[in-house]
């Protein structure tokens, strides 16, 4: 009798109401409590109320049309003293069907965000490529250009060493009476044979001299 005295002193009162989500009353709504022993209430204005002990407690709100469980909700409470507590409950539409069905299923849902990751992360390593090709044609374009540069260099710095060593030739032969041997004017001049040899091709070329064939050796006359 004095255990049951001291429940009945410390009982709390816990009610309120039930909305759906257009915050309208919802009427016939089954409401349970998880105490020892379980409450139950049918919410018939949409209004419920329990009276309960100190403790931490889970209320459920389920409402059925024609057997179907249409909407839900669950909300803990925690009585730590007595008193009056109110707790107004929402009820939010069932998908446990739906949820069901989408686990039973190998759908994959895609994130777009993700998806336009993995394609930045494509059109990245393609302009990567396009650049890094690009960047090897235009270094092997600056080489050959470079190259024949230097090369352009080198004929006009050798056109200008031929014509003067080709005029040195010329008042040589002219020294000689317009007429001496090409193995004379090789030792006259300290170039290379193929450069004397180069020299006098051009000249005659030219219609400068004349290059006589005589035995292993070349005369040269002066026109």
């Amino acid at each position: 009798m004095m255990l049951f005295l001291i429940d009945t002193t410390l009982a709390a009162a816990i009610h309120g109401t039930i909305y759906n989500l257009d915050l309208e009353k919802q009427e016939n709504t089954i409401v349970t409590v998880d105490s020892v022993p379980e409450q139950t209430y049918v919410a018939k204005d949409g209004v419920y109320s329990f009276e309960l002990g100190i403790g931490d407690y889970l209320i459920e709100a389920k409402y059925y049309e024609n057997n179907e469980l249409i909407s839900k909700t669950a909300e803990s409470v925690s009585v730590k003293e007595q008193g009056d507590y109110v707790v107004d409950l929402i009820l939010f539409p069932n998908f446990a069907e739906e949820e069901e069905l989408l686990g039973e299923t190998d759908i994959e849902v895609i994130d777009p965000l993700k998806e336009m990751n993995y394609i930045n992360y494509i059109l990245i390593g393609i302009i990567a490529v396009i650049a890094f090709c690009l960047g090897i044609f235009l270094y092997l374009k600056y080489r050959k250009l470079l190259t024949r540069i230097k090369k352009d260099i080198e004929d006009t710095l050798q056109s200008k060493e031929v014509a003067a060593e080709s005029k040195k030739v010329l008042e040589f032969i002219k020294q000689e009476g317009g007429r001496t041997t090409q193995k004379e004017i090789r030792n006259k001049f300290p170039s290379s044979e193929a450069k004397i040899s180069l020299i006098i091709s051009e000249l005659e070329h030219k219609g400068i001299l004349k290059k006589i064939k005589k035995g292993r050796g070349n005369i040269i006359v002066l026109k």
